[in-house]
């Protein structure tokens, strides 16, 4: 038995819906299971629409700022805005239309983001952006290109915390925002793979001027239709691409002439109606997330220790000739929250566990292995046996 099993196991019994303590789900860092609070948050929400009919919205408000709160205490970020929408590439699309991209068409990025951004970046280039791919696997030699590419010609720098084919932790972020704050460019940072497994602490990094995008599917539990962007207080962009949500104060205010404006709230980068469920369900896995004291250094522990054995396992019945490798050799400390292992047969591997009934996934020649906090070290055990056992 190993350290982490004793908060697994006190979790496991809150998890009886997806019945975790007798399935293998090792997609933690794509799709955690949901607690059974997350159910109740969903009747929650049935019950106030019967009753309140369209009166709901100030209750699905309401979640809406427990979930914010949360943020702003993991983040230590008690100034910081955050915009709710109902994915990261909404937000991501309405920051980007506020940049002044016809004075300033260049952007730089890295060659480890994501698909909703380097996808949409990608489309935006073959419209005649500018688009400046730096190599992401030395973060020292990063930092510097960064450097050596900001120009007057320069609208934004957008990278993550943790890359999401092979968790491994960007430690040079805080010196990237700090050169790009000198040249007086906006910093986007995608930190889908950091939220609840690295925590940061935008005070002791200075991280004020920043932009974050978060995203609820994965490590929060909060299920799909819960993201949030992350922006200063002092805040004077104007997004181009904006809906009704991001003024709500001023639906009754009589239609004149003047500039569009935008509520003083969190929703600057906000579109329109959506279905407040989403929140209710959100709202009642974070009062979980509080009363279980899974606070962030918990969390950070509890994913450390489990990569740690799910490491150890993989050395220990490795061989010659297997085909399969660490994709990420990082130290403990610079990695987030899962296994990742390069192998050509990568998706076959996926496949094969699959048909056990062992949920993993797979990003090109990477199997990413991604525990949860109620994920125990006998489960790691038969994730490894029968991965070897594939191959």
């Amino acid at each position: 038995m190993q350290e982490f099993d004793v908060l697994a196991k006190s979790l496991q019994p809150h998890y009886s819906h997806f019945n975790v303590a007798n399935r293998l789900l090792f997609t933690g860092h794509s799709h955690q299971a949901w607690p059974d609070e997350a159910f109740e948050g969903i009747q929650e929400y049935m019950r106030i629409v019967a009753d309140q009919v369209d009166k709901k919205w100030d209750f699905g408000f309401e979640k809406t700022e427990i979930m914010r709160d949360y943020l702003r205490n993991y983040y230590d970020d008690p100034t910081g805005k955050y915009c709710r929408e109902q994915n990261t590439h909404v937000l991501l699309v309405s920051w980007l239309s506020s940049l002044d991209l016809k004075n300033k068409p260049k952007i730089i990025t890295t060659t480890g983001e994501f698909h909703s951004m380097y996808r949409q970046l990608r489309r935006l280039e073959e419209e005649g952006l500018e688009i400046v791919y730096l190599p992401h696997e030395d973060d020292n030699k990063l930092l510097e290109a960064v450097r050596q590419n900001l120009d007057e010609r320069t609208a934004a720098v957008m990278l993550s915390r943790v890359y999401f084919e092979t968790a491994e932790i960007n430690t040079k972020l805080s010196e990237v925002a700090q050169v790009a704050k000198k040249a007086d460019v906006p910093v986007m940072i995608d930190d889908y793979h950091g939220t609840n497994v690295v925590p940061l602490s935008f005070k002791e990094k200075q991280l004020d001027h920043v932009y974050l995008l978060i995203g609820g599917y994965k490590y929060m539990q909060w299920g799909e239709a819960n993201c949030f962007l992350r922006y200063p207080e002092d805040c004077n962009l104007r997004p181009v691409i904006t809906g009704w949500f991001s003024a709500f104060e001023q639906l009754d205010h009589p239609r004149d002439d003047q500039p569009v404006s935008f509520d003083d709230g969190d929703q600057k980068f906000a579109t329109a109606t959506y279905d407040p469920i989403s929140q209710f369900r959100g709202a009642a896995v974070t009062e979980f997330f509080q009363k279980q004291g899974l606070t962030p250094e918990v969390l950070r522990k509890q994913y450390s220790s489990q990569l740690s054995y799910l490491r150890d396992l993989f050395d220990e019945k490795n061989f010659e000739g297997s085909g399969i490798e660490h994709a990420n050799t990082r130290p403990l400390d610079e990695t987030g929250g899962f296994l990742a292992l390069r192998s050509e047969k990568a998706r076959n591997l996926r496949a094969m566990l699959l048909e056990k009934n062992i949920f993993t996934d797979a990003r090109d020649d990477i199997l990413r292995i991604g525990p949860a906090p109620y994920t125990t070290s006998g489960q790691c055990e038969e994730v490894i046996d029968t991965l070897f056992r594939c191959l």
